[in-house]
C-alpha cells in the first residue's frame, strides 16, 4: 500500500510539472492503459504485480490531479472582460485582510453583470494623498468597514489570475488557483457600492465572524502591543498584524512555524484535550464498559482540533494538517494498530486526494518531511531513550531533515533552529498558545496581558539569537541530483548509533551545501530583466562581479520590489555581493526597491542622483552620480555611461537618466533609464555611433515619449526588452513605439507576458529567453 501511495503522489507531482494538461480523452486512454497492464500482472509474482499496481497508481495520480485542474481551469473570467466594469452582488468570504491604504477580501459572487467566476480575490483602496492634504479619489473610494457574511453589490475591475515571474520567484498564479481564486480586482469608487445585508448567516461565515470579533477584542485588548499580532495568529490565524520586522527574526531563528496555525498546534490541541477527557472516561467505570477510554480520548481530540482549524479559518495549511490527524485518529477508532510509515502514507494519500495542488507549497513538504524525520528517529527506540533525549533528537532530526527542503525552496536555513525552538516550543505551545485560547472563551484581559508579556520574553531571546552574524546559511538553491544526494546524507547520518561509518552521511551534505551556480566566462556575461511590473531592475554579471541597474518599484509604504522580487531572486542565484548599484533617476517606479535591497545585501558601489533625506542614504556615503564618459572594465566586459553629460540638468528628471552600455566580444547591451526623445536627441549629437547595440532595454518602457526613430536607427538592436507591468494604467508599451522597434527587425520581448528575461552573451553570440518559456506551467495565463 505504502509504495501505491507513493506512486499515486509521483503522478500528483508530475502532473504539476506540465506546460500544458493532456486532453480528457488522453486521460482516459492513459487510466485505460494502465489499468490493463495491473490486471495483466495480477496473477505474475509479486514483485511484478507490485509494479502494475504502482505503474495503476502513478497514472490514478496524475488523471485525478490533471481532471481537477480542468475542471477548476474551467471557471475563468473571458479575456475581452478583463480592465472593464463589472456589476457584482456577492458575499465576503473569509476574513477580510486590512492593507496599508484599504482591505482585501474574498468575494463569492451570486450574480453579476458578466459571465465572471465563483469566488474572487478583491482590493478595495482608501484615496491616495496627493500633496497640500487633498485627497485624490481616481479610481478609488472611501473604504467601509467590512465584516465576513456581508453581502455587498459592487463595481469592480477584474483581471484575470496574474504574477510575477521570476527565477526563485514566488507562484502567485499557482497559489491563487490552490485556493480556487480564479480573478483579482479591485472596487470602483465611481460605480454602485452598497451594501445589502450586514449578515448572510451560513456556517463558515459564523465562523468567520466569530473569528474577526475575537480578532478585534484582542486588538482593543492590546491597542499598542508590539506582540499583539503574534496572539491573533495564533488564536485565529490571521498573520496579517504581524509586522514584517518580526517575520524576519522568526525566519532568521527557524520558528516561523510557531506563529502559523498548522500540524503542531492542531495536533498539541488534540493531545491535550483528548488526554483530559481520557483521564476523566476512565474514572467513570460505566463509561470505560461501554466504550474505551483510548477511542474516546480519540474521539475528544479530533473534535478539539476540528473546532481549532475551523477557528483558524480552515486554511489550506491547516486542512493538510487536520487531515493527517484524522487518519490517525480513524486507526485508532478502528483498532488497527498500523505503523507510522503507514498512517503517514494514509495521511498523505488523503492530503493529495483533496488538494493536489499541496505539491506545490512549501509547508507540504516542510510538514510531511519533518512527521517522516520523527517517525525514522524515534520509531521503535523512543521506549528506550530518556524523555529529555527524545526531544533533542527529534529536533536535531526536523533540523536536519529539513535543511534540503530550505534550501531549495527558499535559499537558506537558521544554523540557530534547534537552540530557538528548544525555548519557544515549549513556551507556544504550553503556555502563550493556551492562554490566547482561553482568552477566547474567557474575556479576562490579564490573560492576554499574561501571554503578551510572555511572548515579549521569547522575542528578546529570539531577537538576541537573530542579530548574531551566523544566524543564517544562505546559498543558491542546489540542482535536483545534488539535493538528493544530500537527503541521502541526511538519512544515513539520522540511522541509530552503532550503525558502521554513519557519519559519512554528512560527507553526502557537503557538496549541497558548497553548491554555487556557475558564473559566465571571463569576457562573457549575463543580463537579467527582471519582472517587477510598473517598473524597471536589471541584474548583470560577469565572472567576479555583479550589478544591479534599478530596483523596481515600491509597491506600498511597507512592501517593495526589492523585499518582494530582488532579494529573492539574487539568494536564488546565489549573489550576497553587489559591487555596484545603479539607479537611473530619481522615479519610485526604479528606486522603490533600494532601501530593501540595501539592507539585504552588502552593495559596495552606487552611482544615483538622489536627493539628500532618500533612504538609501542612511548609513552611507552620498552616492556619486553618474556622468557621461565614466568607463570601467570587469573581467574583459567593458561599461560606459552615455548619458547625462558633464554639467547637464535636464528638466524633465526622466530625462536625467543614467544610460550606460555593456560591451564584450560576444555582443552589447543598452541600459536607457527612461529617457524620452530630448534626452535620445542629445545622444545622437553626442556620438550616435556610440550607442550602436545587440540588446537594448526600451526607454520608459515603451512609451510614446521615447523611442524616435533615428534613436532606433542608431541602435540597430535585434532584440528589445519592454519592462511593464501587466495591464498596466499607462497602457505601456505604446502599440506604435511596439510597431517601430518591430519594423527596425528586432525581435521584441515584454516582461508582462513572459516574465523575467535573460540575455546571455557569450563569445558565439547573444542569446535570450524567458522565464515563462523556461519553465512554463498548465495554469500560466489561465
Amino acid at each position: 500500500m505504502r509504495t501505491s501511495i507513493i506512486a499515486f503522489a509521483l503522478g500528483v507531482w508530475l502532473c504539476q510539472g506540465l506546460p500544458e494538461l493532456p486532453g480528457t480523452g488522453w486521460l482516459l486512454a492513459l487510466l485505460a492503459a494502465s489499468g490493463a497492464v495491473a490486471a495483466a500482472s495480477w496473477r505474475a509474482e509479486a514483485r511484478t504485480r507490485l509494479a502494475g499496481l504502482c505503474l495503476l497508481a502513478l497514472a490514478a495520480g496524475f488523471v485525478w490531479s490533471a481532471g481537477r485542474a480542468q475542471w477548476r481551469l474551467a471557471d475563468e473570467l473571458p479575456m475581452a472582460w478583463e480592465g472593464r466594469e463589472v456589476v457584482v452582488t456577492g458575499v465576503i468570504d473569509e476574513l477580510p485582510r486590512t492593507l496599508d491604504r484599504g482591505v482585501r477580501f474574498v468575494l463569492r459572487v451570486e450574480s453579476a453583470s458578466a459571465p465572471v467566476l465563483q469566488r474572487m480575490l478583491v482590493s478595495w483602496y482608501a484615496p491616495r494623498a496627493r500633496a497640500g492634504g487633498d485627497e485624490d479619489a481616481g479610481d478609488e473610494g472611501q473604504v467601509p468597514p467590512l465584516r465576513p457574511g456581508e453581502r455587498w453589490k459592487l463595481t469592480l475591475r477584474l483581471k484575470r489570475p496574474h504574477g510575477l515571474a521570476n527565477p526563485g520567484g514566488f507562484d502567485y498564479e499557482a497559489w491563487l488557483l490552490e485556493r480556487g481564486l480564479r480573478a483579482t480586482g479591485h472596487v470602483r469608487a465611481k460605480g454602485e457600492n452598497i451594501l445589502l445585508d450586514p449578515l448572510v448567516a451560513d456556517p463558515m461565515v459564523l465562523v468567520h465572524r466569530l473569528r474577526d470579533s475575537v480578532r478585534a477584542r484582542f486588538i482593543a485588548t492590546l491597542p499598542a502591543a508590539e506582540y499583539a499580532g503574534v496572539l491573533v495568529a495564533l488564536a485565529v490565524g490571521d498573520q496579517n498584524a504581524i509586522p514584517q520586522e518580526q517575520w524576519t527574526v522568526f525566519r532568521k531563528t527557524g520558528v516561523a512555524h510557531l506563529v502559523s496555525i498548522s500540524g503542531l498546534h492542531v495536533s498539541m490541541v488534540a493531545l491535550a484535550i483528548g488526554g483530559m477527557a481520557g483521564w476523566g472516561w476512565r474514572r467513570i467505570p460505566a463509561l470505560t464498559l461501554r466504550f474505551p477510554a483510548r477511542k474516546a480520548a480519540a474521539l475528544a481530540g479530533l473534535a478539539a482540533a476540528a473546532a481549532y482549524s475551523l477557528l483558524a479559518g480552515l486554511g489550506i495549511p491547516t486542512q493538510r494538517s487536520l487531515i493527517m490527524l484524522s487518519v490517525v485518529a480513524l486507526a485508532l477508532l478502528l483498532g488497527r494498530e498500523s505503523a507510522g510509515s503507514r498512517i503517514i502514507a494514509l495521511a498523505l494519500f488523503t492530503v493529495l486526494v483533496v488538494d493536489p495542488w499541496a505539491v506545490l507549497s512549501a509547508g507540504f513538504w516542510l510538514s510531511f518531511g519533518a512527521v517522516t524525520a520523527i517517525m525514522y528517529v524515534v520509531g521503535g527506540r523512543a521506549g528506550s531513550m530518556p524523555g529529555w533525549r527524545v526531544a533533542v533528537t527529534t529536533q536535531l532530526a526536523i533540523t536536519l531533515a529539513t535543511v534540503p527542503a530550505l534550501l531549495v525552496l527558499f535559499n537558506a536555513f537558521s544554523l540557530l533552529s534547534p537552540f530557538a525552538n528548544a525555548f519557544a516550543i515549549p513556551l507556544v505551545s504550553f503556555l502563550i498558545t493556551p492562554l490566547a485560547l482561553a482568552a477566547i472563551v474567557l474575556p479576562f484581559p490579564p490573560l492576554l496581558e499574561l501571554a503578551h508579556w510572555l511572548t515579549g520574553l521569547m522575542m528578546v531571546a529570539l531577537q538576541w539569537l537573530a542579530d548574531m552574524p551566523f544566524a543564517m546559511w544562505q546559498q543558491a538553491a542546489p540542482p535536483p541530483l545534488i539535493a538528493l544526494a544530500g537527503i541521502a546524507g541526511v538519512l544515513w547520518l539520522l540511522l541509530p548509533r552503532g550503525t558502521p561509518a554513519r557519519h559519512a552521511g554528512a560527507l553526502a551534505m557537503l557538496p549541497m551545501l558548497a553548491w554555487s551556480p556557475p558564473r559566465p566566462a571571463p569576457g562573457e556575461f549575463r543580463l537579467t530583466v527582471l519582472d517587477v511590473g510598473n517598473g524597471m531592475a536589471v541584474h548583470l554579471q560577469t565572472a567576479g562581479h555583479d550589478l544591479m541597474y534599478d530596483t523596481g518599484p515600491a509597491y506600498g509604504p511597507d512592501v517593495d520590489a526589492g523585499e518582494r522580487v530582488l532579494l529573492p531572486y539574487l539568494g536564488a542565484v546565489g549573489v550576497r555581493r553587489l559591487d555596484r548599484l545603479v539607479i537611473s533617476h530619481d522615479d519610485l517606479d526604479h528606486t522603490g526597491g533600494a532601501a530593501s535591497l540595501a539592507e539585504g545585501v552588502e552593495i559596495a558601489d552606487i552611482r544615483a542622483d538622489l536627493p539628500p533625506g532618500h533612504r538609501l542614504h542612511a548609513g552611507r556615503a552620498a552616492p556619486v552620480s553618474c556622468v557621461a564618459g565614466e568607463r570601467w572594465r570587469w573581467d574583459g566586459v567593458d561599461f560606459e555611461v552615455l548619458h547625462p553629460g558633464p554639467g547637464e540638468n535636464p528638466r524633465r528628471d526622466n530625462d536625467k537618466s543614467c544610460v550606460l552600455r555593456i560591451a564584450a566580444p560576444g555582443g552589447s547591451v543598452l541600459l536607457a533609464g527612461d529617457i524620452e526623445v530630448r534626452a535620445e536627441r542629445r545622444l545622437l549629437e553626442r556620438s550616435a555611433a556610440a550607442l550602436a547595440s545587440d540588446v537594448v532595454l526600451v526607454p520608459h518602457h515603451g512609451s510614446r515619449s521615447s523611442s524616435s526613430a533615428a534613436f532606433i536607427e542608431a541602435l540597430g538592436a535585434k532584440t528589445a526588452i519592454f519592462t511593464v507591468g501587466y495591464l498596466n494604467p499607462f497602457r505601456h508599451p505604446h502599440p506604435a513605439v511596439w510597431a517601430r522597434w518591430s519594423a527596425s527587425g528586432a525581435r521584441n520581448w515584454r516582461t508582462d507576458s513572459q516574465g523575467a528575461v535573460r540575455v546571455d552573451v557569450r563569445e558565439s553570440g547573444v542569446s535570450v529567453e524567458a522565464q515563462r518559456l523556461i519553465a512554463p506551467r498548465y495554469w500560466h495565463g489561465r
